[in-house]
């Protein structure tokens, strides 16, 4: 049998070559084919030779089935990985290297230098990925000397596929264990002056344009597992731009028998830097060509051997944002769409390319999520202020990062004035007369358009589906952007900001809107969480029901309801629910999520809560004790305003905006009632194409359409095919995404900005955020990610991520939340004002930062939230 079957030199492989070679040696086969890069000469013991040592144990496949059904975040989980992933490794190293990898892995060391000193390094089929690097999972060996050591070295490369931490890795990203098999590359040992680890993107910020350089004496495996502080060089256009050089006391150095040895740095070279600057300037040179070669940011190892770079290792980083793709050039600044909607998770393609061709702005995507490019916003100082005042109301924190940005003065062109730069920042909001009708006429209005949607899309199929879609998105947009609408919604919201700002320059009065907002008429998405505590009412009088409700598993439960005593009248309640609210679903402006009515589960445990937490009638009872509330804090407001000096007329102008506010604030919430009502209609009429698709054996299975974007699911339908690959690779780039953190603004550089609050007025060790709904609150801390998790009771604290419309049936059984995502007029802070929580958004980390189970106060007049003792 060929010995090129077990090995192969690095430079006949490259990145086609990962299921033989791995990821490592496939990124160093087409590293040493590079011009100008000298990698070290060697060889890779081929994923055949690993595959002959498992074939040689038949019991491993029993255990890694049993790893496969292990949860790593149970302590009981971890515990039995921990000792199955030892159990594995003990067997493959016990298993003798068979005899003819064996033969050909010592002629190769022959060919290169029996007697050298080699490095042995895992190289696993998934490893090095564009989506995941695998950094540090599997295990590497240096200065290895002699045949039979660097046999029993790769024996102990092959086991570590199966350490405990390699292990979790793949089952956190979704990677089958069997799936992945293990190379070893065999590399001469090279003895470096200076070595570490350089990145062409900034990993810290992401900045494409800026590299880092780490670097120390001696081996850089003493750098990589922390040992030593490494000297920092940050190199941008050819140039050092900053350097921190680190008191480099200890260094790795090789043993001439084998094996290394930490050793003291010489005490007059101990704050020498590794590099001189044109050193770290040169390497960066070679980054960049690495990079331009890969397609993507590198995060390399080098080694500084004779005043010449070797590469030992390439890999993309993983954890950068990435980009939207645009060919001109130029700068840009773009902010994140799913901040200012409430909904940071990503999306999938059907889901984006729907937003984007329903939007009113332009969109781009990036990591799953969405972008609006407000580059010439920013570069007309008119257009500028108007935007940072609007970002500024909606989310500090995307202010704070565009001021980031613009403070630069280097990255955003100002540009001449040529027009008006969008609405005024800040005066009393224009007239409109305070008309309860026109809010019942814009509903009316939204209402017959998606009725007319919903009857004329049920003749239309096949390619025909597509162009009657695209003539309704127009309409959908026409909707949208109708002027009245418009009006109401400024309306509300600039009452809501005038009686903010002017009764705290009149009274001293904190967030007076808070309260004066309490339960005001018209709000879809208030009267969704009050509508849910009626259905309790329905259910819970009835045993039967509420007992069979704590066994529901899967979505068919409605139909088994009627069987039971009460049954009935509990379906049709919830039934009633749903075909007002079913369209409605965490995340809901990504149409790929399924919607309440399509999983009725999900609301089941929301159902159980009220039933538990709450009396009969507790909807009403709710709604009139925050309108008598709001009631008595204007009476409190006009009577307090006629006391001052022209207060009269002061009191009347306010009179005049709170009626204003109390008319059109509910209306805020309807568009986007309208937008998911309309989303449902297009989904059912696409889930139907992708059943016919799936009949007609084009797609495994209808969701794999949620892979594609509309159009490529137009032509689908059209030509009757699809591409097994790209869904694949979608499905796997989907998966990845969720790994990342959205920044709130994004630049082409690849800077990824969220902002930073900038207040000294807080106490010591409190999370500082933004002050949306008044009043202060102490409880019980509930983490909650997934609304399916919750389990509320009365005086508990939500602290989540996000919260979209979806959320608010849980705000009523909550004494106050906290988000890491908000502003003053998203969906969360405007029900929370409705239902009279104390509510603190922009909470930094707050899911990670504030545990389970905590007490907490909040400030949710002030801004911030205290870990209570």
């Amino acid at each position: 049998m060929s010995s090129e079957q077990y090995v192969r030199d690095l430079r006949q492989v490259d990145e086609t070559h990962v299921a033989l070679v791995g990821g490592k040696g496939a990124h160093l086969g087409a590293l040493s084919r590079i011009e100008g890069v000298r990698v070290p000469v060697g060889f890779c013991v081929t994923t055949e030779a690993f595959g002959r040592v498992m074939a040689q144990a038949p019991s491993i496949g029993e255990r890694i089935d049993a790893l496969a059904g292990l949860d790593p975040e149970d302590r009981g989980g971890r515990q039995a990985i921990r000792t199955l992933s030892a159990e594995i490794r003990r067997t493959i190293e016990g298993i003798s290297v068979p005899d003819e990898p064996a033969a050909a892995i010592t002629g190769a060391l022959t060919r290169f230098g029996g007697g050298a000193a080699y490095a042995v390094r895992s190289s696993a089929t998934a490893e090095d990925l564009p989506t995941a690097s695998f950094a540090g999972q599997q295990d590497t060996y240096l200065n290895v000397v002699g045949p039979a050591a660097v046999l029993r070295h790769v024996s102990r490369c092959w086991a570590s596929l199966f350490t405990e931490r390699a292990v979790i890795y793949r089952r956190r990203n979704g990677i089958d264990h069997r799936a992945v098999r293990m190379a070893v590359v065999v590399q001469r040992m090279v003895f470096p002056h200076a070595s570490g680890i350089l990145f062409t993107a900034d990993p810290v910020t992401g900045n494409r344009k800026v590299a880092t350089v780490d670097a120390g004496f001696g081996l850089g495996e003493a750098l990589v597992s922390g040992l030593v502080d490494p000297d920092v060089f940050t190199v941008r256009d050819d140039e050092v731009v900053g350097r921190v050089i680190a008191a480099k006391r200890r260094a790795l150095h090789a043993l001439p028998e084998g094996g290394t040895r930490e050793v003291a740095v010489d005490p007059r070279l101990r704050e020498q830097p590794a590099l001189t600057d044109a050193q770290a300037v040169r390497l960066v040179r070679l980054g960049r060509r690495i990079e331009a070669r890969f397609g993507r940011p590198q995060d390399i190892e080098w080694c500084l051997v004779d005043d010449g770079f070797q590469i030992v290792q390439s890999r993309p980083i993983t954890t950068l944002f990435p980009v939207p793709e645009t060919d001109d050039g130029e700068n840009h600044v773009y902010v994140s769409v799913g901040h200012q909607q409430m909904m940071t998770d990503p999306m999938r393609p059907l889901g984006l390319s729907m937003w984007q061709l329903t939007a009113m702005a332009p969109m781009l995507t990036a990591g799953g999520r969405l972008f609006v490019d407000v580059t010439g916003r920013l570069a007309s100082t008119a257009g500028r202020a108007a935007l940072l005042d609007v970002m500024g109301k909606g989310d500090p924190l995307v202010r704070d990062a565009l001021e980031t940005v613009l403070d630069r003065g280097d990255f955003v062109p100002t540009l001449p004035d040529t027009g008006p730069g969008g609405p005024p920042a800040g005066g009393a909001p224009a007239p409109i007369a305070t008309d309860p009708a026109l809010v019942a006429e814009l509903i009316e209005r939204s209402r017959v358009s998606v009725a007319a949607v919903e009857r004329d899309i049920r003749t239309k199929s096949g390619p025909a589906l597509f162009d009657f879609l695209l003539e309704a998105f127009e309409e959908h947009k026409r909707v949208l952007a109708d002027p009245l609408s418009m009006q109401v919604i400024m309306a509300g919201m600039e009452a809501t900001w005038w009686l903010n700002d002017t009764l705290r320059e009149w009274l001293g009065e904190k967030n007076a809107a808070d309260t004066l907002t309490l339960s005001a008429p018209g709000n879809i998405t208030s009267e969704m969480g009050l509508a849910l505590l009626d259905v309790a009412d329905v259910i819970r009088p009835r045993p039967e029901v509420v007992a069979f409700l704590q066994g529901v598993e899967d979505d068919g439960f409605l139909d088994e309801l009627a069987k039971l005593a009460g049954g009935s009248e509990a379906r049709d309640a919830i039934e009633a629910y749903l075909d007002r609210y079913g369209m409605r679903c965490v995340g809901e402006i990504d149409i790929t999520r399924p919607r309440w009515r399509e999983r009725p589960a999900t609301l089941v445990p929301l159902i159980l809560d009220n039933v538990r937490n709450f009396g009969p009638g507790a909807a009403a009872r709710r709604f009139e004790e925050g309108r008598q509330k709001a009631r008595q804090k204007e009476q409190d407001v006009l009577s307090r305003l006629r006391g001052l000096p022209d207060g009269d007329r002061k009191a009347e102008e306010t009179q005049r905006m709170i009626d204003r506010v109390r008319t059109f604030i509910g209306y805020r919430e309807y568009p986007k009632y309208g937008i998911i009502s309309r989303y449902f209609v297009y989904k059912r009429a696409l889930t139907k194409e992708a059943e016919r698709l799936v009949r007609a054996g084009v797609l495994a299975e209808a969701e794999d359409v949620f892979y594609l974007t509309f159009q490529e699911l137009r032509e689908a339908v059209r030509a009757n095919r699809v591409d097994d690959r790209l869904v694949r690779q979608r499905r796997e780039a989907f998966r990845w995404y969720h790994a990342l953190t959205p920044p709130r603004v994004l630049t082409s550089d690849g800077e990824a900005l969220s902002g930073a609050w900038r207040r000294e007025d807080v106490p010591a060790g409190a999370l500082v955020g933004l002050a949306v709904s008044a009043g202060t609150v102490e409880g019980r801390a509930r983490v909650v990610l997934d609304i399916a998790d919750a389990d509320l009771e009365a005086g508990d604290i939500l602290v989540t991520a996000f919260t979209d419309p979806s959320w608010s049936p849980l705000f009523v059984a909550v004494a106050g939340l906290v988000t890491e995502v908000g502003g003053l007029m998203t969906h969360g802070a405007v029900i929370a004002r409705e239902y009279g929580l104390p509510a603190v958004v922009g909470v930094e980390r707050a899911t990670g930062r504030i545990r389970d189970g905590q007490r907490i106060r909040v400030h949710g007049s002030d801004g911030y939230v205290e870990i209570l003792p």
